[in-house]
């Protein structure tokens, strides 16, 4: 298969010359080629035979984006979660879960199909070979990551797409996600009310919907006549061994603090443990809450304070965005209201 990193340009001169050599070796024309991969019955069906068997043999990628635009038959879209090669967060970490299961169901009831795959976070660009080889009408992104600009040139070049993530700045592409930043103040503005001072962030805000997290943070702190104190920050993958390990060594030489706002349930969970495991009580000592309300939040001990995430409505939002941009509409970038769910980790 084509090198998906190649330009347009580049894959349809290769796609050319591998069609004329199939038509060389056999002896017919380039157009008798191109009809018989387009299982056409203007050609027999030994010469289209022969000419699968030679095109499979040269490793020939058919353009299957035209084939299906033809016959009007694709009806496939492509669900993109990108991943860090340091941190490999698995594809089980439950808000992605939830949220590929909302997808699934709204894709479903239009009637489409879903293709699942990966690309590595540092090249969020290569989604668009889905799109450029017909295996996809369009693309669904799990999170913005780091490269806000790739997505930004996806958008430019007018692949069908829309992400899961925050508004930003300069934006070109269509987001879907949770309010960020009221969730991390209604998080911060809680603990505060409670009586909490010094408060912990965790969480990378090189991510950008971490950044706007804190975003709330730091403005619920503000107008509580308080600063953030960049020595209560700590950046954290969202994978679980790699978290943990890194709040373990955080936390013996932690200033004093008195909460944690979490930017994941998982995070707050681990930070859980290992504070029990130190000998700090929740929320006696500390209070803690996280972000997205997954099913498990409810159920650990103790039940965890959080911000709720609207996965259910998520995916269909996602996809009749790219529904509308599939009908030449231009979907607009859209912000879906957050709740506090009060539990035991900070009553």
């Amino acid at each position: 298969m084509s090198d998906p990193t190649h330009s347009t340009a580049q894959i349809a001169e290769q796609r050319r010359l591998q069609m004329a050599d199939i038509a060389r070796l056999a002896g017919v024309s380039v157009s008798t080629v191109s009809r018989a991969l387009n299982g056409s019955s203007l050609v027999n069906a030994e010469t289209r035979e022969r000419v699968a068997e030679l095109a499979r043999s040269l490793n020939y990628s058919i353009n299957l984006s035209a084939q299906n635009l033809r016959l009007q038959k694709n009806r496939t879209v492509a669900v993109v979660l990108p991943f860090e090669a340091e941190s490999r967060q698995h594809i089980s970490d439950p808000f992605f879960l939830a949220l590929i299961g909302s997808i699934a169901d709204a894709l479903t009831d239009q009637g489409y199909d879903m293709l699942l795959s990966r690309v590595d976070a540092e090249h969020l660009d290569l989604a668009a070979q889905f799109y450029d080889s017909g295996k996809a009408i369009g693309v669904l992104m799990i999170g913005q990551w780091r490269h806000h600009d790739q997505l930004n040139a996806l958008a430019a070049r007018q692949l069908p797409l829309v992400v899961w993530g925050g508004a930003l700045p300069r934006q070109l592409y269509c987001s879907i996600g949770g309010d960020n930043i009221a969730g991390g103040q209604l998080a911060t503005t809680h603990l505060l009310a409670r009586g909490c001072r010094r408060i912990a962030f965790l969480g990378d805000a090189q991510l950008p919907e971490v950044w706007l997290r804190r975003e709330g943070y730091s403005q619920a702190l503000r107008q509580a006549g308080l600063q953030a104190d960049p020595a209560l920050e700590l950046a954290l993958s969202f994978e679980p061994a790699a978290a943990r390990a890194a709040i373990a060594r955080w936390l013996p030489a932690a200033p004093g603090f008195d909460a944690i706002f979490a930017c994941s349930d998982l995070l707050a969970l681990q930070a859980i443990q290992l504070l029990r495991a130190s000998g700090q009580r929740v929320p006696e000592d500390i209070a803690v809450v996280g972000f997205d309300d997954m099913p498990l939040a409810a159920y650990c001990d103790p039940p965890l304070t959080t911000v709720h995430q609207p996965v259910a409505e998520a995916g269909a939002e996602l996809v009749a965005s790219l529904m509308a941009q599939l009908s030449g509409e231009k979907a607009l970038p859209r912000t879906l209201d957050v709740q506090l769910v009060v539990r035991a980790s900070a009553p």
